[in-house]
């Protein structure tokens, strides 16, 4: 007789699986964490009235006022002696200021030049007294600058190559000398960059830049900038 063949093995009934309310039911003592709701999201004007108004509301701040901060002259002869020390007599005939003298950081024997060698004199100004002296300079140059004469930083700087052109009286004692301007600007609020207590960074929006100081010179001055 033929056996039959052997069946295999009935398997194991599974669990019962859980439920929706068992299964999102937390522990005992377990945190339940909420859902987070949405942010609102607030639709901002674009339109060209609107960036004008604000733009015309972040002119009239008094803290983005821009003035001059200092004007340096500065007189370069390239030795000392006797040509070195008449060129501090002309800054301090038109500043009324005792000019400092500065010496070479290198040996340029091309030049005759050595090092800590006195070379060139300058001339701190600020105030009233720096917003003459520069409506002096930039009569010179005819209110006519070059967007080269820009940084990137917000300053500006000039030469001019007859010192009488400033008003002062021809010594032949002296001579002629030319003599470089360099304007630096400032907002208020850049002290805490500087200051020794709780010293912080300028933020970014309130930093000067080469655009705010060419627009700062066409308005005060009226002045022309090439762009060559």
């Amino acid at each position: 007789m033929a056996t039959k063949a052997a069946t295999p093995a009935a398997k194991p009934a599974a669990a019962p699986a859980q439920t929706a309310k068992t299964a999102a039911k937390p522990a005992a003592g377990a945190s339940v964490k909420k859902a987070a709701t949405p942010r609102p999201v607030y639709k901002v004007k674009t339109d060209a009235k609107s960036r004008k108004s604000r733009a015309e509301k972040k002119d009239a701040n008094p803290m983005r006022k821009i003035k001059i901060d200092k004007l340096v002259l500065n007189i370069s002869v390239g030795e000392s002696g006797d040509r070195l020390t008449r060129a501090g007599k002309v800054l301090q005939q038109l500043t009324g200021q005792n000019p400092v003298f500065s010496k070479a950081r290198y040996t340029v024997r091309t030049f005759g030049i050595r090092r800590n060698e006195k070379i060139a004199t300058h001339v701190t100004i600020r105030g009233e007294k720096a917003s003459e002296i520069l409506e002096k300079g930039l009569k010179v140059k005819e209110y006519e600058l070059k967007a080269g004469n820009f940084s990137d930083n917000g300053n500006f700087g000039f030469g001019i190559q007859e010192h009488i052109d400033l008003g002062i009286k021809y010594d032949p004692s002296i001579g002629i000398y030319g003599m470089d301007f360099y304007v630096v600007l400032t907002r208020a609020g850049f002290r805490v960059a500087k200051r020794r207590r709780c010293q912080n960074r300028v933020g970014i929006q309130h930093r000067l830049k080469k655009e705010d100081a060419v627009n700062w010179f066409k308005e005060t001055y009226e002045g022309i900038v090439q762009n060559k």
